[in-house]
């Protein structure tokens, strides 16, 4: 498959929000092995690239803006009613002709507001005309703004702006402007699809991140923990394992771990993270839901920014360690919106969860002078699936806990690549 994304554009300025919608459809094309071509106008500057648009994967195609040696200036025809220049229908003659030529091997054609836009009603002609002589192509047409008010009369070419294009399928970012977009176009319902602007969060993270997610998929996760610490059994890491494994058991949602860890002199690292998988597994995690980084490629540590990073994807935060003088990752994860969990029993952990409205639960704990044993009834096990009832509980009643992960899930480039962009291409 091979597709185009007709777009015209003058410049690739980031403050122009169309551009970075774009910027997000090309990645998903190329994240998917697609064939494609961005048409912009001609007097597009090559200087003006940068991020995905660099790739050199991308075919640029560069779409005629003179005729007869001068530049063709886009009249703004918004008004459904006038008259367009002298030498509106020869401009639109030379471009259709270029459109022919430049989608000749295309199988979809993505075109970006053509069709809305009134200083593209040139290139709304030219593509009808061109789609004459490109049978085989199919063509998907985005509005990004509040669709216009049909009017009762109106003439060509302003029509274009109002009348249907066979073999086409009308796109809006929400199912809210679906009807009105179906009436500016005079189209039944059904030819009209939703395609959400995406959020990529990771276009914002290091490269850290970017070399864990190649391997570990935790942003479609409904609960993502990030636990940081030295690999040392002080730290409780199988208490983290085994108390996601009951939020998974008792939520049937998709829960993902992952520890960001470093060596430890106090036991054999590869022994202990077997151990903890081990107690992840029997509480009801999969193997494939936990991942360390120091199996990823940072056997010394993560960075402290990628944390950083990282707990702002994540959404739950726990930390059953044994002993803390202060706890500065709950304050991180507190920080970055996430559900604190702690142990009670540690005096520091107590004290930093109030202030910070965390939830408690009770591991064996140092404190000044003494330790603490604690033993549950009826079992260890059964404690934890009563409190990841509670967990469950409160982050699906806490409003901005629900955002965030509905933001990380269903607006990311992957979610709406596939269940919206990608079966569009393929029907």
């Amino acid at each position: 498959m091979k597709v185009a994304l007709l777009t015209m554009f003058n410049g690739l300025g980031s403050t122009y929000s169309l551009v970075n919608i774009v910027a997000e459809q090309l990645k998903m094309l190329l994240d998917n092995e697609i064939e494609v071509k961005l048409l912009v106008s001609q007097h597009c500057p090559e200087r003006d690239k940068y991020g995905v648009f660099l790739d050199d994967r991308i075919e640029w195609v560069k779409i005629v803006n003179e005729m007869d040696g001068e530049i063709i200036h886009w009249g703004d025809y918004s008004s459904p009613e006038g008259e367009v220049h002298e030498t509106f229908f020869q401009e639109a003659d030379v471009i259709a002709a270029d459109f022919v030529k430049k989608l000749a091997d295309v199988d979809v054609c993505i075109m970006h507001d053509i069709h809305f836009q009134g200083w593209h009603l040139v290139h709304n002609v030219a593509i009808r005309k061109a789609q004459e002589q490109l049978p085989h192509c199919k063509f998907i047409a985005f509005t990004h703004s509040a669709p216009a008010n049909r009017p009762l009369k109106v003439e060509w070419p302003f029509s274009a702006r109002y009348s249907p294009m066979p073999n086409t399928t009308y796109v809006y970012p929400t199912q809210s402007g679906i009807t009105a977009l179906a009436k500016q176009y005079n189209v039944p319902e059904g030819k009209c699809r939703v395609v959400s602007n995406s959020l990529n969060l990771t276009a914002f993270i290091s490269e850290e991140v970017h070399t864990v997610i190649k391997d570990f998929d935790f942003l479609s996760s409904d609960i993502f923990v990030v636990y940081p610490g030295r690999l040392t059994t002080g730290k409780k890491f199988e208490k983290v394992a085994a108390l996601c494994g009951a939020i998974k058991k008792a939520s049937e949602q998709d829960v993902k771990v992952l520890f960001c860890d470093f060596p430890s002199r106090d036991i054999d690292s590869e022994k202990y993270k077997t151990l903890i998988q081990f107690e992840g597994c029997r509480s009801g995690l999969d193997y494939r839901d936990m991942a360390f980084t120091s199996d990823l490629g940072f056997k010394h540590g993560f960075p402290r920014r990628g944390v950083l990073d990282l707990l702002s994807l994540s959404n739950l935060f726990i930390c059953p360690s044994f002993s803390e003088s202060f706890g500065l990752t709950v304050l991180e994860a507190a920080s970055k919106g996430n559900l604190l969990v702690l142990n009670e029993a540690v005096p520091a952990l107590e004290e930093l969860g109030k202030k910070l409205n965390g939830y408690f639960m009770r591991w064996d704990a140092r404190n000044f002078g003494f330790n603490t044993k604690e033993h549950y009834k009826p079992s260890e096990q059964a404690y934890y699936e009563e409190h990841a009832t509670k967990i469950i509980s409160m982050m699906r009643g806490n409003p901005v806990l629900h955002a965030k992960t509905i933001a990380r899930q269903r607006f990311s480039p992957e979610w709406v690549w596939h269940h919206q962009l990608e079966p569009m291409l393929r029907d």
